[in-house]
């Protein structure tokens, strides 16, 4: 029986799917390949002859042509190149499935050019539905470059085979005129086979933050607050924050930091840091690591803040509690989905008095925090590990291909 041709495509590899891509070849549940850049496939090369490369129509970074429209042309730019590398592969091999990233592998110009199946992973529809911190909103050219982005991914829904959403969260997001053609699977994670074991009275309390990016979005902002405030308390502690403090972030407020400092305050960090002196004293910031420098300090980090503010799916927390980590987390949005309360971690209200109440009893009680990381390791991996969600995926891509037969039966009509 022939297996199933599927064709991932994003600009950046491993980046969105690499990985199961790989597991599903490895598996022999399918042969599987990846369209990516140039440059990423001659980085990879090494990890096998079925990663590929499409050539994007002009560049893909830095500033297009017209502000407002700039997500949309570098769309179209990587669009067209996905098109010609997607025919040239037809010419030898019928494809039954492409799965594209809605931005870095964006599908919209295959759409009546492919005999394939498309999917379209879509992370959120646009910054207006994902959402972002009044104290830090955008200004109107934001707003308006925005409407592109949404007017893009709206076409996507309405036009893929099917459309991927990494939560629940992410899914409500959308019109529900579209939410019919919406299914609900984060990634899968190849989670190592041991986890460095919980320290056990190894040096002191350690609270730990930790995402891409130290933005408002992730919490960094209630993690620094919350810092402050139990060092005033008399906690002792030791406070971690991984992740980078400058850069793009999923949200404005590094933008409003430019206007405000005038370029004197250099990130969204330092200005916290400014406002909360008590936690400037104590928290460290390694910075971005190499992966097994941060699979190391998670292992030394006793005590997880995740308090979410806005976001849809943060792999960075799947880490968190594949890896065993105890973690604090909202009760609300795409957390809640991955956290049950006192099983594996607890979710608490936006109230800095719960959140302070509840670090100060886990700090003086080891067997709870080992308790809850135990089952979020458990949980996550029988959820979330690449063995886990390949027959899940695999079960999505066969329902596009039927989506698909249906709609060009219907058309044929």
């Amino acid at each position: 029986m022939r297996k199933p041709v599927i064709v991932f495509a994003g600009a950046v590899y491993p980046g969105q799917f690499g990985h199961l891509c790989d597991y599903l070849r490895q598996a022999g549940l399918a042969e599987t390949y990846f369209l990516t850049t140039p440059g990423h496939r001659a980085r990879n090369a090494h990890r096998g002859e079925h990663i590929l490369e499409f050539a994007p129509d002009g560049p893909v970074v830095g500033p297009q042509s017209y502000y407002y429209t700039a997500k949309l042309e570098r769309s179209a730019r990587i669009g067209r190149g996905l098109l010609r590398a997607v025919q040239q592969f037809e010419e030898k091999k019928k494809i039954d499935v492409i799965i594209a990233h809605s931005l870095w592998g964006a599908p919209h110009f295959l759409y009546g050019e492919t005999g394939a199946a498309i999917v379209s992973y879509i992370e959120f529809p646009s910054y207006q539905a994902h959402g972002w911190s009044i104290d830090y909103p955008p200004d109107q050219s934001q707003r308006m470059g925005d409407k592109n982005l949404e007017m893009l991914n709206f076409h996507q829904a309405l036009r893929s085979d099917l459309v991927i959403c990494p939560s629940q969260h992410a899914k409500r997001m959308f019109p529900k005129a579209l939410q019919a053609n919406i299914e609900v699977q984060l990634e899968g994670f190849a989670f190592e086979d041991e986890t460095a074991p919980p320290r056990e009275g190894a040096g002191p309390f350690t609270i730990g933050f930790s995402a891409r990016d130290l933005s408002s979005s992730k919490g960094f902002e209630v993690f620094v607050r919350l810092a402050d405030k139990l060092v005033a308390r008399g906690l002792q502690a030791e406070f971690v924050a991984l992740g980078g403090a400058e850069g793009s972030t999923y949200g404005y407020e590094q933008q409003w930091v430019a206007r405000k400092y005038g370029g004197a305050v250099a990130s969204f960090r330092d200005h916290l840091l400014q406002v909360y002196p008590r936690a400037a004293e104590v928290i460290q910031f390694p910075g971005k690591l190499p992966y097994e420098a941060f699979a190391q300090r998670l292992s030394d980090i006793d005590l997880f803040l995740y308090p979410l503010q806005f976001g849809v799916a943060n792999w960075g927390l799947v880490e968190i509690l594949g890896r065993g980590g105890c973690v604090l987390a909202p009760d609300r949005g795409y957390a809640a989905e991955l956290i049950f309360d006192d099983i594996n971690g607890r979710l608490l209200p936006d109230d800095d008095d719960a959140w302070i109440a509840e670090i100060e009893a886990l700090a003086q009680d080891p067997a709870r925090r080992f308790r809850y990381g135990q089952k979020a390791r458990y949980l996550a991996r029988l959820h979330y590990s690449l063995p886990a969600v390949a027959p899940r995926y695999m079960g999505l891509f066969r329902q596009a291909v039927e989506n698909r037969d249906a709609r060009v039966r219907g058309a044929g009509r």
